[in-house]
């Protein structure tokens, strides 16, 4: 099957609902994709302040989360694939998280 460079749909997001399993997304073609909340450990262990900070990025390619550090594009959820973070990143970003909520 041949597509042409016009045939090229861009994808973008446009809002974002996060419970305690799923992060749902609304998409600017009326489209919503949720998926499992656990495939984003840092969204799983944020607070709900934290959750609801979220900005888009790219003009609505991706999501943002300051206070989680955490980057989602558009593109990955809708090939489902979780987060790519290794353990070790995960462990070490959740240690340094405990520790500004002790001292802050």
């Amino acid at each position: 099957m041949f597509i042409s460079i016009g045939e090229i749909i861009e994808i973008r997001a446009h809002g974002v609902e996060i419970d305690q399993d799923s992060l749902k997304v609304d998409l600017v073609d009326g489209r919503s994709v949720s998926v499992p909340l656990a495939w984003y450990p840092r969204l799983v262990h944020g607070t709900h302040e934290q959750r609801i900070n979220w900005r888009l990025i790219g003009a609505g390619e991706g999501l943002h989360w300051p206070d989680l550090d955490e980057d989602i594009s558009i593109e990955n959820l809708l090939a489902g694939k979780p987060s790519g973070e290794s353990q070790h990143s995960f462990k070490k970003w959740l240690a340094d998280m405990q520790k500004t909520s002790k001292t802050g």
